[in-house]
């Protein structure tokens, strides 16, 4: 009886505490949960004047119409592709860049370094898209002068199918990979600098010190950025692709979140696109869950 009085107690204590947390759960049901009911939309032939629940029901059809579109297999893979290239590219360009400031000495220089490479991840695809359509422009472009200066051909980067998915993922890691940094920053200085001292008794120059020592200490670290951005395979980025892709380059551009938007929004197939997003979404969540297995096996990084 006294434990249970005394349990009691310490849960009043922290009443006030889980309080605070009352309005960020009341959005959270709000914006995140109340909205999952629209999914019953993808097993229904939905009509906005009959709602979600006078709307006749039909099961699976809105999926098999889903797998019968022509061009469904090509968007899946522009998604898969293009994500895949942002994972890895997300992972390697901040792992070489957090290594070069690391080496930087000079503390003022390093730190407007940072603040440079940072800043381009607080600038929304909007402003960025503008910027990027000028630059890359093959006529009055940057890059465009550029070529015709050196006597090439000028590329339409966002015009051209071949190129506009490297374009995405590139622009992408330009956009990321500094604030992706911090990460390997505080990971590397976490690293027992008696193993420096002890390398370089042994003979070790700075690039045997990063060989050795450096990179092994900032491995588990990326294996566990790599397990989680697992999660994220059929990401490829709604607001860049969306600010930046046009008809001309649907083949190798298109990807499922803007085919959802296409459907939903401009042709008010409401069933369709939220069938695809559910498609989506579901295969998301299940990789994700497959990435957290992942991370705990092999870094032993747990959520609860």
């Amino acid at each position: 009886m006294l434990k249970n009085q005394t349990r009691s107690k310490k849960h009043f204590r922290y009443l006030h505490l889980h309080l605070m947390l009352l309005p960020a759960l009341v959005l959270l049901i709000i914006y995140n949960y109340i909205p999952l009911v629209g999914n019953v939309m993808a097993f229904e032939k939905f009509n906005p004047n009959k709602g979600f629940f006078g709307s006749q029901w039909i099961g699976l059809e809105n999926f098999r119409y889903v797998f019968s579109l022509p061009d469904i297999w090509q968007v899946i893979w522009n998604t898969f592709y293009i994500a895949v290239m942002k994972i890895i590219m997300g992972i390697v360009v901040p792992v070489i860049v957090a290594l070069m400031l690391n080496e930087v000495t000079a503390v003022k220089f390093k730190r407007t370094l940072q603040t440079i490479v940072y800043f381009p991840h607080f600038l929304s695809w909007v402003i960025l898209a503008g910027i990027l359509v000028d630059i890359l422009s093959p006529s009055s472009g940057i890059i465009g002068n550029l070529f015709t200066a050196l006597g090439l051909e000028p590329i339409y980067f966002l015009g051209d199918s071949n190129w506009f998915p490297y374009t995405m993922v590139l622009t992408e890691t330009w956009k990321e990979f500094g604030f992706g940094t911090i990460v390997y920053l505080a990971a590397l200085t976490g690293i027992d600098p008696s193993l420096y001292e002890a390398s370089m008794i042994d003979g070790a120059g700075r690039w045997k010190q990063t060989l050795h020592v450096t990179l092994p200490g900032l491995l588990p670290t990326v294996m566990l950025m790599a397990i989680l951005s697992i999660g994220n395979i059929f990401n490829a980025g709604f607001d860049q692709i969306f600010n930046l892709y046009s008809p001309q380059v649907y083949s190798t551009g298109d990807i499922l979140d803007t085919m959802v938007y296409r459907m939903g929004m401009l042709n008010a197939q409401y069933s369709v696109s939220t069938a695809i997003g559910l498609f989506k979404s579901v295969v998301s969540f299940i990789v994700l869950a497959m990435s957290y297995l992942l991370a705990y096996k092999f870094t032993d990084y747990r959520v609860f």
